[in-house]
């Protein structure tokens, strides 16, 4: 055996002093790897030859992703961003890329300083100063809540999707040239300016393996298309409640499990476990599932069995909570767009200090300056709606990623309107498969739910932070 270390992330700023080297790219590590299935020559050789021979590289990268439709080799290469002064609201765009990773500043431990971005497509119009406005005014606020000793992690439901924030972000080069034709399509002008920005600076590094990156009929049309089609034909049967409604799962999903689980352990078809499944007692499928999970601790992830356990929900958050939700990239999740009728999310803590009437009529005023600029530019009025403001989701999720879920956003340190929805969501499965959700729950409830279950604590106790 032999094990080479052939790269690692390094900060830009190291990498500037090897700038005058043509091979400082992750093409070549692209086109090293993309020879392996063709090449008999070791990795480290084929390395070295991509980095002697950069353009020869790069030509290598475009044919086989271009003319061959390897896209995977693109995957070898991974960019790492700093993303600062950036709304809220196209922070979520961001983050719907699911093979990424994102560290995003916390607008729940740390006080915002009241930066805000003014959309482009309202400046210059008579909606830009009500804009300014609203917001200076949600802003003010938020100062006299922390003021009054409200936590900021409350504070924040009152100030804007406009708002700035910052993640640092990596993503693989693949991935990046989906986002740039996501981004060069999108409605918000912001996003395509973040695209451009992107892409300027990757392009001068890895051009070979960054392809497909304008905008095109499919990201561009098929949505405003489709919501042409729809439009007006169901808006009357909305309904506001429940927030939280489990509206399609795996049937019989207990015995899906223990079958899955049987056929990993054995060598007959998925057919004839489910037979063996289905002829067991409860008190067998119980025992199967109970060694299944003995050895979890609160740290380890359920089997991979668990995935072929699915669950949707039908979900209204707000976008504080949704800001939470949506890092959970493991799952399918699609959004309609704010909506004002879903009403508002208002933390308790702002109700306990007495501020609910001055919260609640200050959400009417943004509402009307919502309105206003809906008219003409609907996605851009987004800006101006809250971290209290609702929107609609529809979310598919299989067992091991609820499991994950639940131990992150039911645990005691998580926050309460995030905490409050996850508990909803396990206790809705915990109904409809009671064995496969035989230990579901937050990470500080673990210790307390496996002595239940085995009689024994766990080998590790969650740290408390």
């Amino acid at each position: 055996m032999k094990i080479i270390l052939a790269g690692y992330n390094v900060d830009a700023e190291v990498l500037s002093e090897l700038n005058r080297r043509a091979d400082v790219t992750p093409e070549t590590l692209s086109a090293a790897y993309a020879r392996i299935s063709r090449d008999p020559r070791p990795i480290d050789e084929l390395r070295k030859i991509a980095r002697e021979e950069v353009e020869k590289a790069r030509k290598s990268n475009s044919t086989i992703i271009f003319k061959m439709g390897h896209h995977s080799v693109a995957e070898h290469a991974v960019f790492n961003f700093d993303l600062l002064d950036v709304s809220r609201l196209a922070l979520e765009e961001i983050e719907k890329f699911r093979l990424c990773s994102f560290t995003e500043k916390s607008q729940r431990y740390q006080k915002l300083e009241g930066g805000f971005l003014i959309p482009e497509e309202i400046k210059g119009a008579k909606s830009e100063n009500r804009f300014v406005e609203i917001i200076e005014k949600q802003n003010q606020y938020y100062q006299e809540l922390v003021g009054k000793g409200i936590e900021p992690e409350d504070a924040r439901y009152v100030t804007a999707m406009a708002t700035y924030g910052q993640v640092g972000l990596t993503i693989n080069a693949r991935n990046l040239e989906l986002l740039f034709r996501r981004f060069a399509s999108a409605e918000l002008e912001e996003v395509k300016k973040l695209g451009r920005s992107l892409y300027d600076l990757a392009s001068k590094i890895a051009p070979s393996i960054l392809l497909f990156t304008e905008a095109n009929d499919f990201d561009q049309k098929t949505y405003p298309e489709l919501r042409d089609y729809f439009q007006g034909k169901w808006e009357r049967q909305r309904r506001v409640k429940p927030a939280c409604e489990l509206v399609d799962y795996t049937e019989k999903a207990d015995l899906k499990l223990v079958a899955a689980l049987l056929h990993t352990s054995s060598g007959i078809s998925f057919r004839n476990c489910w037979r063996k499944a289905k002829a067991m007692t409860w008190k067998k499928r119980e025992e199967i599932v109970r060694r299944a999970c003995q050895h979890m601790e609160f740290y380890d992830s359920t089997l991979r069995e668990f995935e072929h356990v699915a669950l949707t929900y039908d979900l209204i958050l707000s976008s504080a909570g949704f800001a939470q939700m949506k890092r959970h990239r493991m799952a399918t999740i699609t959004a309609q767009a704010y909506d004002p009728a879903l009403g508002i999310t208002l933390p308790p803590a702002i109700k306990e200090k007495g501020e609910e009437e001055h919260f609640l009529k200050l959400m009417e005023e943004t509402e009307a300056v919502y309105a206003e600029i809906a008219k003409k530019w609907p996605a851009a009025a987004n800006y101006v709606l809250t971290g209290a403001h609702r929107k609609r989701i529809l979310m598919t999720v299989n067992a091991r990623e609820l499991y994950h879920i639940s131990r992150l956003r039911e645990d005691i340190h998580a926050q309460w309107d995030i905490r409050e929805l996850a508990g909803q969501m396990a206790e809705m499965a915990k109904r409809v498969m009671p064995l496969t959700m035989l230990l579901i729950g937050g990470k500080d409830r673990y210790p307390e739910n496996y002595k239940n279950i085995y009689g024994r604590p766990p080998k590790m106790i969650p740290p408390k932070e």
